[in-house]
């Protein structure tokens, strides 16, 4: 039966009353089905009223200590329609039932946890939802027999092209990665989560569907600019700028549960303030050890915790002001909690081979211009390079790990190694490029247009070596993918991890390049490879 038909015959009374004050997701809860899709191309994001053999969209899977957890993405539901869907395998040809769960009505979607899960095998799945809807995939083997473990990176994928993303499903599928991270800001369109993020499941479930995977919530996805959640307080500031999560926690948690449920258990899964929860946690795959962090869940915000009295208190423009007026005592970046959990990570070495860090932004300020190549900014404090106490502690747990650093954000890819007490003493960290850059460009572009300290002469990119950052992080320049205008491009990025000889390559492809044609080109300045060898 078809979703008009289905209401037209007896929708029932709505389920749920407008949840939220602020951040509302008008558009998948209450009656729903009389709400208007919007016809202008610019505003539509999705029609949610799909046939109902289709209400189911897509799921999303991990497998940590035996353990899958696979979360199902539906189509809003009406009243009358059961919120139970199943999980089947496909056993000695034949699919068997093997789990149940329930679907939440402010978000859409369920999770599956399954115990003992055989990872010694491929194993194909199927969500189920009344007669007709399902979605299937593969539960891959763990691939602990490769000696290289691949990783695909994307990040920020703009609402201002609402088309599909065809050129990354051919590109990622043919490069067949072990895993996927989406490192945030899946959705742009802050109040209508369940709708963008059906969006970007159907843009990219082709890539997800038989493989683990992580996506991480930004500032963008639960409605904000930028986010400093200091500890889960709410913010008066619609900024973000006064620490804290703008719209209702319930909202907040909506996001969170959609994109993170899949993922291992967290760490710690004490929540923060307003009982917003936590996710931050590990997953091993092949060996290779992925710590995934909150970098913007414990920071603090910058309104009021610093002497700079800028027009905005994330912006410094005045390139001589002294970076430690703005390092204030007590600020927080990852705080207590996951420092403590890097340091238990950093340690725990069985049955490990490499390590990484998969976060939503970098631990610098990468980029000098922002929004326009007419517009420099010296330092801002919505990256990960202040509060600077913060961030050393995190790249020196970092480096303690032996871990690369893998990141996004930034809409600009770089390829930078930290430097705490020295130039090149800590860890690499790539920062992936915008899957759409079309909303806010940024370049790396240094004011004197020199290169930096210790300058590789065979790097073909001309502002390369050591530099200072805007709070005068130590950081060396080893590749940048500069947009050509703020308006076009995009990419992703691919990391190969090899246990033996210990090498992790670093690749970076164009969003509009093929990757299955021959001579297809990165990024100017990519691939790099370096030795994790202590």
């Amino acid at each position: 039966m078809t979703a008009a038909a289905l209401a037209a015959e007896d929708p029932g009374e709505p389920p749920v009353k407008a949840p939220y004050q602020k951040g509302e997701d008008r558009l998948a809860v209450n009656d729903w089905w009389n709400r208007p899709t919007p016809q202008n191309p610019k505003q539509k994001i999705i029609d949610l009223k799909v046939p109902r053999d289709e209400v189911v969209a897509f799921g999303l899977y991990t497998v940590s200590n035996k353990t899958l957890k696979l979360s199902a993405q539906l189509y809003p539901l009406y009243p009358k329609e059961t919120r139970t869907v199943r999980l089947e395998i496909l056993k000695d040809d034949k699919w068997q039932e093997i789990a149940k769960a329930e679907v939440n009505d402010l978000g859409w979607s369920a999770l599956f946890r399954v115990e003992d899960w055989p990872t010694d095998r491929d194993v194909a799945y199927r969500i189920r939802h009344g007669e007709k809807a399902m979605f299937e995939g593969l539960v891959r083997k763990d691939p602990g027999d490769k000696d290289e473990i691949v990783l695909a990176a994307l990040s920020c994928n703009s609402n201002k092209d609402r088309g599909m993303r065809e050129n990354y499903v051919r590109n990622i599928n043919h490069l067949d990665p072990d895993l996927i991270f989406f490192a945030g800001d899946q959705s742009y369109d802050h109040k209508e989560h369940t709708a963008a993020w059906l969006k970007f499941g159907l843009q990219f479930r082709e890539t997800f569907r038989n493989r683990p995977c992580i996506s991480i919530p930004d500032d963008h996805d639960i409605g904000q600019g930028n986010l400093w959640g200091e500890n889960g307080k709410v913010a008066q500031l619609g900024s973000g700028a006064d620490g804290g999560y703008f719209f209702h926690p319930d909202y907040v948690k909506q996001v969170e549960r959609c994109q993170t449920a899949n993922l291992p258990d967290p760490y710690d899964p004490t929540p923060v303030e307003q009982g917003i929860g936590v996710y931050y946690t590990n997953l091993i795959v092949g060996g290779v050890d992925f710590a995934i962090l909150e970098d913007r869940k414990f920071k603090t915000g910058p309104k009021d915790r610093h002497p700079m009295k800028g027009p905005r208190p994330d912006h410094i423009r005045d390139p001589d002001y002294d970076p430690s007026v703005v390092d204030v005592p007590g600020l927080k970046l990852l705080g207590d909690r996951q420092l403590k959990f890097l340091e238990d990570w950093s340690d725990d070495t069985d049955g490990v081979a490499m390590k990484a860090v998969l976060s939503q932004t970098g631990f610098c300020g990468g980029a000098h211009l922002h929004g326009s190549k007419n517009n420099r900014l010296h330092a801002d404090m919505d990256s990960n390079g202040w509060p600077q106490t913060g961030r050393n502690k995190a790249v020196s747990l970092i480096k303690k790990a032996n871990a690369v650093h893998i990141a996004g954000d930034q809409h600009l890819a770089t390829l930078i190694q930290h430097g705490v007490d020295e130039f090149r003493d800590g860890p690499w960290a790539f920062v992936v490029p915008a899957s759409v850059n079309n909303y806010y460009g940024r370049w790396w572009w240094p004011e004197d247009e020199k290169a930096g300290g210790n300058p590789d002469p065979e790097n073909p990119l001309p502002w390369n070596g050591d530099y200072l950052d805007g709070f005068a992080n130590k950081i060396t320049v080893h590749a940048y993918a500069n947009p050509e205008n703020p308006s076009s491009g995009g990419g992703f990025g691919l990391i190969r991890f090899r246990k033996d000889p210990e090498e992790v390559t670093f690749e970076c492809w164009p969003r509009d390049v093929d990757v299955t044609k021959p001579g297809a080109k990165q990024f100017k300045g990519w691939p790099r490879t370096i030795s994790m060898k202590r």
